[in-house]
C-alpha cells in the first residue's frame, strides 16, 4: 500500500495552479472558476478550502468547499464540491479521508452542517452522512440527491 499525503491548500499554496488544472481536467468546470474559489481561501476571505491526497507531488485525490454546488438549494451551504480519486488509486480510503478532513476542518471553524450532492449510494454513510433531500441541478431535468454530515 502506498503512503499518501494529505494537505489543504494553505499548507501547499504553490499547488495551486496545478489543482485547479487537475479539478478541471476532472469536472470540465473552467479552470478559473476553482482558481477564483482558491485564491479566496489562500487570501483568508473565506474559510471554504481546499483539500488534496498527494501521492509524492502526483494529485490523487481532491475536494473542495464551496457556497453551493450547482443546485437550487441556495440555503444548505455550505457545499462539498469535485470530489475525486484518480482511477488507479480508488478504494483505498482516499475520498473517506478526505471527506473526514474537511469534516473536522469545517467544525474546528464552527461552520456544521455541510451538505453535499451525489448519485451515488451507500458511500458517503460509511462516513457518517445522512440522506436529507433531493434537489434539482442547474440545467438539471433529474434531481439528485443531497447528503448532510451534522
Amino acid at each position: 500500500m502506498r503512503e499518501y499525503t494529505y494537505i489543504t491548500l494553505r499548507e501547499r499554496p504553490q499547488l495551486k495552479e496545478r489543482a485547479a488544472l487537475w479539478f478541471h481536467n476532472k469536472w470540465n468546470v473552467p479552470k478559473e472558476a476553482y482558481l477564483e474559489c482558491m485564491e479566496a481561501y489562500l487570501n483568508k476571505e473565506t474559510e471554504y478550502g481546499w483539500y488534496l491526497c498527494m501521492d509524492g507531488e502526483r494529485i490523487v485525490g481532491g475536494m473542495g468547499v464551496i457556497e453551493n454546488d450547482f443546485h437550487n438549494r441556495k440555503d444548505l451551504s455550505p457545499n462539498i464540491c469535485a470530489v475525486y480519486t484518480e482511477k488507479d488509486c480508488r478504494c483505498q480510503g482516499i475520498a473517506g479521508h478526505l471527506l473526514n478532513m474537511v469534516v473536522e476542518d469545517m467544525k474546528s471553524k464552527g461552520i456544521t452542517p455541510i451538505y453535499l450532492i451525489t448519485d451515488h449510494t451507500d458511500f458517503y454513510e460509511r462516513y457518517g452522512w445522512e440522506f436529507f433531500c433531493m434537489v434539482q441541478g442547474d440545467g438539471e431535468t433529474d434531481l439528485t440527491r443531497m447528503y448532510i454530515h451534522r
